[in-house]
């Protein structure tokens, strides 16, 4: 028994369109978009009437970033929107990147907060923003 790799990451959303437009800002692509429902979905998640949107966004190389909106049974939001990197759970997603500064520079043109930055002795500059309904991204530049 072993472990092959990770396949996905779920993130539950409210506003689909807004939370895959950030990521394809960022440089993924939407692979796919569906809407699924039934007893079978239910049953792998443990609800009933359930009735969601997935959509499928990829990295470069290949790691995939699910998106769902829940129709039924509505989301349950729990804590803040924009809860402090030190929240609890799944907090933040990095992801390595050549232009720290231009990819900064963009995606605060499209929305995104700037919540810190910072270099790592001479290894990696880091950046963490804030997206739509309070997601922390996490970029690494890796230096020399």
């Amino acid at each position: 028994m072993t472990l092959k790799r990770m396949d996905n990451i779920l993130i539950v959303v409210d506003d689909l369109e807004a939370v895959k437009s950030f990521f394809i800002e960022l440089g993924l692509e939407l692979e796919g978009q569906t809407t699924v429902d039934g007893p079978a979905i239910g049953s792998l998640i443990g609800l009933t009437d359930v009735r969601a949107t997935l959509a499928m966004m990829r990295t470069p190389d290949g790691q995939g970033i699910e998106l769902d909106k829940f129709h039924t049974p509505d989301a349950v939001r729990f804590g803040p929107v924009k809860a402090p990197v030190n929240t609890l759970g799944l907090r933040r997603i990095m992801f390595a990147v050549d232009d720290i500064n231009a990819l900064v520079a963009h995606m605060q043109a499209h929305g995104a907060e700037l919540i810190g930055q910072m270099q790592y002795e001479d290894s990696y500059r880091l950046a963490y923003i804030r997206g739509p309904e309070g997601i922390i991204v996490g970029l690494a530049e890796q230096l020399a």
